[in-house]
């Protein structure tokens, strides 16, 4: 075999770091078990929350029947799926630091943003493909549920495809914002509890300031921006639902850039 030969068959492409970094991530047990939590939380608690609003819908109170939305009790899930994939996403990158594994990763890799990229990539990928038919079996299964009271809502009204989908297109781009998270911490107890805090935390916060402050930050917030792509009524002092959606992918491109610069300039 010539020495040309040699080169092509081992040089390092992006198309092989993702092999390697899907290959890394199929053979840890735990991914197994965060990414079947996120199916089953999906899913299990749109239908269980649906049957106990058919339930109770005889005795709830005029006012709570006029508020309710049958779009929320099919995503009910999804906002206990995204802490599953969120601490996955955290888990690709930190769980490498923890383990020294991330130093043959770059040992393989010398110039290591194909590796950020491939561990961004495949685990995007692998959400978005997990997430679009969960978010639909939700939705349908709710609805049928929720037909039973004939408080049902159609695929076909307007904006339900919208946020169905972009139900999984938020969860997609939350998990690359917590894999940059992790890899901007490089710590796994941290990286969840800087999540924890953007996602759940800082939205709380926002209620203790006065009213005017918390209507001008709280839309712009991560979470509080990227769902409202899951919602078909649009509430005071929120953004619209593509505008959100922008506004959330931006802050993750900012949390990958800063990732990738750290990447390159600090020791493993």
């Amino acid at each position: 075999m010539s020495a040309s030969t040699v080169h092509a068959v081992t040089r390092v492409t992006q198309r092989r770091v993702f092999v390697s970094e899907w290959t890394k991530l199929r053979s840890v047990r735990s991914t197994r078990y965060a990414l079947l939590a996120a199916v089953v939380l999906t899913i299990a608690l749109a239908a269980i929350f649906s049957g106990v609003i058919v339930t109770h819908w005889l005795h709830m109170r005029p006012q709570e029947k006029a508020g309710f939305n049958p779009l929320e009790a099919s995503l009910v899930g999804l906002n206990f799926a995204q802490l599953a994939l969120g601490v996955l996403g955290v888990l690709v990158i930190s769980a490498e630091y923890s383990t020294g594994m991330i130093r043959a990763s770059f040992s393989a890799v010398p110039k290591r943003l194909p590796v950020l990229w491939a561990k961004a990539g495949v685990f995007a990928t692998v959400t978005l493909v997990l997430m679009v038919p969960s978010a639909l079996v939700a939705f349908f299964v709710s609805q049928s549920i929720l037909s039973g009271q004939h408080i049902q809502i159609a695929f076909s009204h307007a904006g339900v495809a919208r946020a169905v989908i972009g139900a999984s297109l938020y969860l997609t781009v939350l998990s690359v914002f917590a894999l940059g998270l992790g890899a901007i911490v490089r710590n796994t107890a941290g990286g969840i509890a800087a999540l924890a805090g953007i996602l759940f935390v800082l939205p709380g916060i926002m209620h203790v300031l006065p009213q005017s402050w918390n209507d001008a930050i709280s839309p712009y917030l991560p979470s509080n921006a990227g769902q409202q792509i899951m919602s078909i009524v649009r509430e005071p002092n929120t953004l619209a639902p593509w505008t959100g959606f922008a506004v959330f992918c931006g802050y993750t491109v900012v949390v990958m850039a800063i990732a990738a610069v750290l990447l390159v300039r600090r020791d493993t």
